[in-house]
């Protein structure tokens, strides 16, 4: 039942993500048609057949039964819908042709922007509501990798101290990890490490992304967060052997240990006993402990790392909340276009990195389990900012096509002919369903692997 529940649970967020988004892109092309005279003969949340809806002025206003987008329907346009019944008819006042160039650019691209400012508000209301904490880097120390991490591929090692990525000295670090999504995705990207007393640079493969799709844990502010335990957990092994809260594991079977990723990696893969050197007080205990065979955990929680690191809470004003949703939807955007092109130019692999409705309902489920309803707004912010850029890339159907259309006109000074546009926005809905199999197949493909 539990189960059950889990998957009706992601069904539901994953609908209302998708009518979020959809809402506000239709949204755009809606009202710059409107300011600009433009009838809207159909405003659909969903493709056809049409389920419900209510006409009003010279608008339908319906949900449709197909859930993979929306679409709004200008009189006087070819779209998705491919009627062309207009063509035979000289243009009148409200017809989408009628309209000068610069009027039908603005329609087209103003869905996308208005995914665009969607993802700014929800990132500035985010920190305007919930703050922001970040840990001083200067309280963040020597690291631990583990030899299985993607981190020790490129060159990380345990005792490594970050000073620099990509030549600049980071001042503060985020809970979700030390380095940045638009950093993670720039070409090119190095780290400068502090070890043994001397700095050491590290550089990322091009493939880099490749690594993080099967790994996406890189380091975070746990990689540094020593192995002192906060509180041992009632009725598991480590309370039955002895072990107390405070206690500071120093050592595992005679091997130092300092770090708790790397105490929880020892744990994990323990065949059975374990002695345990703990420093309690002052005092070093040698304690067996037997890990758990079912959870393979031995019941300790560790040390807050807010506490630990001492957490700023940076929380801003409306103005300041607003700009800085701005400048985080400009990173996220960059850092998407820029994975983008590395699937584009074949850096990167397209099978590992790009994600259909099934991987999208996963991460919906998988952040909406760790984040919650702020995880969740992160998401459709994410998207948002996606399906903008997603919408431009130039294949007839798409935003993106149609301004290749505007652009040709205002070049030429003439249109495509209704039979070119026809023939290409065929071809283009032929394109996008088979993207659409495509990504769905490797969606499954990558689950089943994995």
């Amino acid at each position: 039942m539990e189960f059950i529940a889990g998957i009706g649970l992601t069904v539901i967020y994953f609908v209302i993500a998708l009518f979020i988004l959809v809402l506000f892109h239709e949204l755009g092309h809606f009202l710059a048609a409107k300011a600009f005279g433009m009838r809207v003969d159909q405003f659909s949340i969903g493709f056809p057949p049409r389920l419900f809806g209510k006409k009003i002025g010279d608008t339908d206003y319906c949900i449709s039964a197909t859930p993979l987008g929306g679409y709004v329907k200008i009189a006087g346009m070819i779209d998705e819908s491919m009627d062309d019944g207009f063509a035979a008819s000289e243009p009148k006042d409200w017809e989408y042709r009628s309209k000068p160039v610069w009027q039908r650019f603005i329609v087209m691209i103003a869905g996308v922007a208005f995914n665009v400012i969607l993802a700014a508000i929800i990132f500035g209301v985010m920190l305007f509501y919930y703050g922001k904490e970040v840990f001083p880097a200067d309280k963040v120390g020597s690291l631990y990798i583990p030899e299985t991490s993607v981190a020790w591929d490129i060159g990380f090692r345990t005792g490594d101290e970050l000073l620099e990525i990509n030549d600049v000295r980071p001042e503060v670090y985020d809970q979700a990890g030390l380095i940045s999504l638009s950093q993670l995705t720039s070409r090119n990207l190095r780290f400068t490490v502090l070890r043994d007393g001397e700095r050491v640079e590290l550089r990322a493969p091009e493939n880099f992304l490749d690594y993080l799709s099967r790994n996406p844990e890189f380091i975070t502010i746990m990689n540094a967060l020593p192995s002192h335990i906060s509180r041992v957990v009632g009725g598991t092994p480590a309370a039955e052997a002895g072990m107390k809260d405070g206690d500071k594991i120093i050592a595992i079977d005679g091997e130092p240990v300092g770090f708790w990723v790397q105490l929880v990696n020892i744990v994990e893969n323990a065949e059975g006993e374990l002695m345990i050197t703990v420093d309690r007080a002052g005092e070093i205990l040698t304690i067996p402990v037997t890990p758990d065979p079912n959870t393979r955990r031995i019941g300790v929680a560790p040390i807050d790392p807010v506490q630990y690191f001492g957490v700023e809470f940076v929380n801003k004003g409306i103005v300041s909340s607003m700009v800085g949703g701005v400048q985080q939807t400009w990173d996220t955007t960059t850092s998407i276009i820029s994975g983008f092109s590395m699937m584009f130019t074949g850096t990167i692999s397209v099978r590992d990195n790009l994600g259909g409705p099934v991987a999208i309902a996963s991460v919906t489920r998988d952040v909406t389990e760790t984040g919650g309803i702020r995880g969740f707004w992160a998401f459709v912010a994410f998207l948002s900012i996606t399906l903008a850029i997603v919408n431009m890339l130039p294949i007839p159907v798409l935003d993106g096509g149609h301004v290749v259309f505007l652009l040709y006109e205002a070049i030429t000074r003439r249109e495509p002919s209704i039979k070119v546009r026809m023939a290409l926005q065929q071809i283009g809905i032929i394109l996008i369903i088979g993207i659409f199999i495509f990504v769905t197949f490797n969606d499954i493909m990558r689950h089943i692997v994995n």
